[in-house]
């Protein structure tokens, strides 16, 4: 066993009492002001987000890791800041829900790995109850050391003051920052949109959070100090095997398929594989490959793109017929079936090399982490979408709920394809995810 080492770094955990307090915008701001200092940042998210990585990464200047004690693991998530202490000045965290929400929860995660909270809180509209409110988060558990109260939508000097006073010594107010709708973050129906439609205005919004976070010249906001730092420590991870030496891998990659983990890619890249992007939108040749990945996105915004590149859909469905490998994620999944009805009820083809049809279901929809249970092993997954299927092919498995008995997502296979709502987290299992990728599957339907 390789001998522990550590580092110190400063880092904050930025976390609510509930979602759509303000905390992605808070954080793209604090990244962005910090790295116009000249400081590294480095930032996670908490859970299994593809969006707001996205966006906090084209903010901080450098790639976002997702931290989840649940899918990726303690040992993962303790390595993934060790290496970002050794190099970063400055470590973010941004939690997931409220503080306490979820198994584990981003208290969990903030406890495990001594990171000081800072609390998100949307104030408008009440004064001493915030400070009651965050006093409570504060002291519910003695494993969490909180930094203290970030007042969003702080409206006067004098509501501030309010706060201020109501809350005790041990829980100081970091900053109060006004309401401004220049500085917060666009959104769609599963959350902010992708950074790369909106790049431009990002990067304004960037600009504007950052003068926004150090606020007026008669405001101190104290959350422009560093943070104290935090000690991290290495852990021993297994070693990757190059189970994938030789193998290409064509990824659909553009507005319409964008829900990838960079961590997925770089588990595919250290089992030897070589990587080769494409788009299904505005490509008419698919790539010589030996496998295909169709992640996660937004097929349903691009539905008649999609449907009009028919060059490329006969090209998937000859790689199909060949019995190649496919996975197919969520969106990737939906661009596999018959067809696709879009919120406007727009019903258009698709690749047709799953039976059955996709259809969106405006704000009811599914989420949750799952265990993707596969002929070729368990992969830690999770599933987030509003859409649904019908008259689908009889599934070879379920994803297995977190915390609930009944059946999760469906797990199709037909020839090579493997097609689910769930999205996986590669690293959780490997050699399955390998088998997948080299076509070494089990109840296929050959």
């Amino acid at each position: 066993m390789a001998e522990q080492q550590s580092v110190l770094c400063p880092a904050l955990f930025l976390t609510a009492p509930s979602s759509g307090e303000g905390k992605t915008t808070i954080t793209a701001a604090l990244a962005r002001y910090f790295r116009d200092q000249g400081k590294v940042v480095r930032v996670f998210k908490t859970g299994p987000d593809y969006l707001d990585p996205q966006i906090l990464a084209q903010a901080s200047g450098q790639d976002v890791e997702q931290l989840d004690l649940w899918m990726a693991g303690e040992n993962y998530c303790q390595q993934k800041l060790y290496e970002a202490a050794k190099t970063a000045d400055l470590i973010l965290v941004e939690g997931a829900m409220g503080m306490f929400d979820g198994e584990p929860s981003s208290a969990d995660l903030a406890a495990r790995f001594n990171i000081p909270v800072a609390i998100v809180m949307n104030v408008k509209g009440m004064a001493q109850t915030a400070a009651a409110i965050a006093m409570g988060l504060a002291n519910y558990r003695s494993d969490i050391s909180v930094a203290g109260l970030i007042a969003n939508n702080c409206g006067t000097e004098r509501h501030a003051q309010l706060i201020r006073d109501a809350l005790p010594e041990t829980l100081p107010l970091l900053a109060t920052l006004a309401r401004d709708p220049e500085v917060a973050l666009p959104e769609r129906h599963l959350g902010l949109v992708q950074a790369a439609e909106v790049y431009d205005e990002l990067e304004q919004r960037f600009g504007l959070g950052a003068e926004w976070i150090k606020g007026p010249l008669e405001t101190i906001n104290h959350i422009t100090n560093l943070p104290e730092p935090v000690e991290f420590f290495s852990a021993e991870l297994p070693q990757v095997e190059p189970l994938l030496e030789g193998k290409r891998i064509a990824i659909a990659r553009d507005e319409a398929f964008s829900f990838i983990y960079d961590a997925n890619l770089r588990l595919l890249e250290q089992m030897g594989a070589e990587l080769q992007f494409f788009s299904p939108l505005h490509d008419t040749q698919l790539p010589e490959a030996d496998s295909l990945w169709l992640p996660g996105g937004y097929p349903e915004l691009h539905a008649q793109a999609l449907s009009d590149n028919q060059t490329m859909q006969a090209q998937i469905r000859e790689f199909h017929s060949a019995g190649k490998p496919i996975l197919a994620e969520c969106g990737g999944f939906l661009y596999c079936l018959e067809d696709l009805t879009d919120l406007e009820d727009n019903r258009r083809p698709m690749a047709g090399i799953l039976k059955g049809h996709g259809a969106m279901r405006g704000k009811r929809g599914c989420q949750g982490m799952q265990t993707a249970m596969l002929p070729e092993g368990e992969v830690q997954a999770h599933a987030h979408h509003r859409s649904r299927s019908s008259d689908t092919p009889e599934p070879v498995g379920h994803g297995r709920r977190q915390r609930h008995p009944a059946p999760g997502e469906a797990i199709y296979r037909e020839k090579g394809l493997t097609a689910s709502y769930l999205h996986l987290f590669f690293a959780s299992n490997p050699e399955a995810i390998a088998a997948i990728f080299s076509g070494n599957l089990e109840g296929s339907g050959r």
